[in-house]
């Protein structure tokens, strides 16, 4: 499964490099040209010299994780965040460092060796270090630089017969999505961004959408699903296994009223399970691409995802399929004219 292929892919952001070879490769069969701008962003693009509105379907390839900062004489790793990230939940998880791809274990003084006051407090990154086994500096130099990234080495499988557990859905995810809509054909031109350094101030988007020009961008992403203990049930973000979610408003973007109502009227008519998303905090590609150039109609779906930005994530397979069914439907739509502007 691609899906499993695409989580279980280092890129780091800032070094995409990995995931971006992942998917041209599987794409090179299904579309017509791809294009690479200095920042690093894919654009796969389909249909160019079609008549037709310009549509830009957009998904970040980068994920959360470290990046090693200093080597201990003992040859213990130092390192700091790369993106978004609960301190609290990194202690003994196994990770994988710089192209060379060595193994290592996030550690932390032993609970019997912790006086009762640290037993109280939750362990910080200048607790934390990564073992690789070396034993000095010197051994660990041979295989680790500093500035190396870091990702989690977490294994893509199956749950149930609806729940997958991996890292990176968002946003792989929301990569599955598109590169699966770029396998089908449409009467206009289709531009599939797969973009860098979202976790990091949407940066890639900017370019991208800079570049492209489109008539209307669609966002795919991965976000938080609040349907878990000790969640207050108004407050949920989104709930897994009730659709992908739609997006009225977050910290970055308001997403033009009437341009939603389109979307929900798609989901409607083809009896497509969706839901909106509740909260407004937050942001995503989308904030970055609405402000480009005279300002781009742009609106997100997301698919509900269980502890995103940790090194594990749940996934609902039927919100996936129903996010792939809603894209398609949509661009079915614009294909008759419908849900573009002037």
């Amino acid at each position: 499964m691609f899906l499993k292929s695409l989580s279980e892919c280092h890129g780091v952001a800032g070094n995409e490099v990995s995931v971006s070879k992942l998917i041209k490769e599987h794409l090179q069969d299904y579309v017509d040209e791809f294009q690479y701008d200095y920042l690093g962003n894919l654009v796969a693009i389909k249909g160019k010299d079609k008549k037709g509105p310009k549509i830009m379907l957009a998904a970040h390839m980068d994920e959360v994780g470290l990046m090693v900062t200093s080597i201990e004489p003992n040859g213990l790793l130092r390192f700091k965040p790369v993106g978004g990230l609960d301190v609290r939940v990194l202690v003994s998880k196994p990770v994988v460092i710089g192209s060379k791809m060595i193994k290592g274990v996030i550690g932390a003084k032993p609970i019997h060796l912790q006086q009762s006051s640290e037993r109280k407090n939750a362990l910080g990154y200048s607790q934390l270090y990564i073992d690789i086994g070396a034993s000095s500096k010197e051994e660990a130099s041979k295989v680790v630089e500093i500035g190396d990234y870091v990702s989690f080495d977490t294994q893509f499988s199956k749950i149930s017969d609806c729940l997958v557990k991996g890292k990176a859905f968002d946003d792989r995810v929301g990569c599955y999505i598109l590169a699966e809509i770029l396998k089908k054909d449409y009467p206009f031109p289709i531009y599939g961004a797969f973009t860098v350094q979202e976790e990091v101030g949407l940066r890639g988007a900017t370019v991208a959408a800079y570049n492209v020009q489109p008539d209307l961008a669609i966002v795919l992403e991965g976000t938080s699903a609040s349907d878990v203990p000790e969640s207050d049930k108004h407050r949920f973000s989104t709930t897994m296994g009730k659709g992908p979610a739609l997006s009225v408003m977050d910290a970055s973007i308001i997403v033009d009223k009437n341009l939603l109502k389109e979307i929900v009227k798609v989901a409607d008519d083809f009896d497509i399970k969706y839901q909106f998303r509740q909260t407004a905090v937050g942001g995503n590609d989308a904030g970055k691409i609405k402000l480009t150039r005279d300002g781009i109609d742009t609106f997100t779906i997301s698919m509900p995802c269980r502890y995103i930005h940790s090194p594990v994530s749940f996934l609902n397979l039927n919100d996936l399929e129903s996010g792939i069914n809603l894209v398609d439907k949509i661009l079915g739509k614009i294909a008759q004219g419908g849900v573009v502007r002037g």
